[in-house]
């Protein structure tokens, strides 16, 4: 039996869009061994709640998507990792969070928990009482002759996030490499438990920062599809336009820091003003730089401003206008190609295993965007042409990038000439239901899962940053490189820290 046939085969729990099976631990079990024999299921997402752990899959060739759950008696379930390399840091967080082991697991160390918390398993409904000195971080040995370690982090030089990493190397050439994060840790789900979807957004739109529409409207839409609310269609058209907003400026930003890792300052210093450009044309018109908070569950607040839609028309014209001059500097500078082309190698194979998303995946040959399969409004009307390379490496990644900010100005012209009238935030009920929802964020499709109670409280919820795959890629993209091209291969990747620790 695939694994498909299997988890359909368990109870229908009425989740929205995409419907939870729940299946017996014995039939959950049954999984990895099921999962190998259909390379096509990819895993988005493993989390859990108190005795109880959950899984999003979603079918690589068809792009239909399903939730799997099973109870976690005396707080054990069988692994997924043996079958799915990105389930790994996934049954770390939960044995962090929840206290449930994940039997058979690859990998077991803490994750997010650094003996810190003064509790063992916050969230499992009976966390235990911790103390004493917190452990030394434990990393995956390394073996051979002339290897030593670099450690790096997690305070690092300028305005970053924390985070740790441990370089085994062998000369110049790096053989290993290891992230340690958490250092980020919000207590973000456990924030959200108990309070109404409106008042529970906020936490939802600083996940992380860099993402904050792209996160909003995930947990807004997987909010409304459990209470089955409609939200007015000049909502999802303004959400449509923040969104591809969002994409078009960190995508600058990326471009432009790629170009400066290697120490080629004119085309970050170009992009940064570009990107200032379309922030100030965001603040203009929603109010805020990065229109945190402006995706509701509901619809969106407030509206466009007067005069909102031609500041964004007139930063995204300086956009177009500058971007083949800088893309021909990008592609003439033989000292900047010889840096980016070759470097940070992503193998395809390896992308599509981690089911990574975003300019990671597309960089890797991974056709996959959630604005086209499964698909969500406004953008069923508007499918959105698709930037995919082969290459795998620093260049084809900043190549999808650039590509994307042509089709996101398209779009946003689309959407502000088409834009409806009508009502921009609706009321919500307050009933039981359970939804989730995909939307495509600048770096891939952010996922959020969402239950409530009878009175429209949170009862249960998670949110996934595409992050939790591309992290794991990172390090084995780094291999074989030189230390020195590291903050090529990281920015290339720009994976959050703040999404990841939750």
């Amino acid at each position: 039996m695939t694994a498909t046939a299997l988890i359909r085969g368990g109870a229908p729990q009425g989740a929205r869009p995409f419907e939870r099976f729940l299946l017996t631990a014995e039939t959950w079990a049954e999984l990895p061994a099921a999962l190998l024999a259909e390379p096509s299921l990819a895993l988005l997402g493993l989390w859990a709640e108190p005795g109880m752990v959950h899984a999003a899959f979603m079918d690589d060739e068809t792009n239909a998507a399903l939730l799997a759950s099973a109870p976690a008696g005396a707080g054990r379930y069988t692994a997924l990792s043996s079958a799915r390399p990105g389930a790994i840091r996934f049954e770390r967080m939960i044995r962090d969070l929840w206290a449930l082991t994940a039997e058979g697991a690859v990998d077991l160390r803490p994750w997010l928990d650094h003996g810190r918390w003064g509790l063992e398993g916050p969230m499992s409904g009976r966390p235990a009482v911790t103390g004493g000195e917190p452990p030394q971080p434990e990393f995956l040995p390394v073996e051979g002759e002339g290897v030593h370690q670099i450690p790096v982090g997690p305070i690092h030089a300028g305005v970053i996030e924390p985070g740790h990493f441990r370089f085994h190397i062998q000369g110049e050439l790096v053989v290993r490499l290891e992230e340690r994060l958490g250092y980020k840790h919000k207590g973000t789900l456990g924030l959200m438990l108990g309070k109404s979807p409106r008042a529970a957004a906020a936490f939802a739109a600083r996940l992380s920062g860099d993402s904050t529409v792209a996160h909003g409207w995930a947990f807004a839409a997987a909010a409304e599809a459990a209470l089955g609310a409609e939200v007015p269609p000049r909502a999802l058209a303004l959400r449509a336009v923040m969104g591809e907003l969002e994409r078009i400026h960190n995508h600058l930003n990326d471009w432009g820091f790629v170009c400066n890792d290697a120490a080629f300052a004119f085309p970050h210093a170009r992009c940064g003003w570009l990107r200032e450009g379309v922030l100030r044309a965001c603040e203009g018109a929603f109010g805020h730089r990065l229109m945190m908070d402006r995706v509701l569950p509901g619809g969106v607040a407030p509206d466009i401003a007067p005069g909102g839609a031609e500041a964004i028309l007139a930063a995204l014209d300086a956009v177009e206008r500058e971007t083949p001059a800088l893309m021909r500097i990008y592609e003439s500078h033989a000292s900047l190609q010889d840096r980016v082309v070759g470097t940070g190698f992503l193998d395809p194979m390896l992308a599509a295993r981690f089911a990574a998303g975003g300019f990671v995946g597309r960089g890797s040959g991974r056709r996959f965007d959630a604005r086209r399969g499964p698909g969500y409004a406004p953008f069923d009307a508007m499918v959105p042409a698709l930037a995919v390379e082969t290459g795998g490496d620093v260049d084809a990644r900043v190549r999808v990038r650039v590509a994307e900010i042509g089709t996101a100005i398209s779009l946003v012209r689309r959407l502000l000439m088409t834009l409806p009238e009508g009502e921009t935030l609706l009321p919500l009920p307050s009933r039981a239901g359970e939804g989730s929802a995909m939307i495509e964020g600048f770096r891939g499709e952010c996922l959020a899962w969402v239950r409530l109670d009878e009175g429209g409280l949170i009862r249960a919820v998670f949110l996934r940053d595409p992050s939790w795959l591309q992290w794991p890629l990172l390090e084995a993209a780094i291999e074989g490189n030189i230390v020195a091209d590291f903050p090529l291969c990281n920015k290339s990747f720009n994976c959050s820290y703040s999404g990841v620790d939750l």
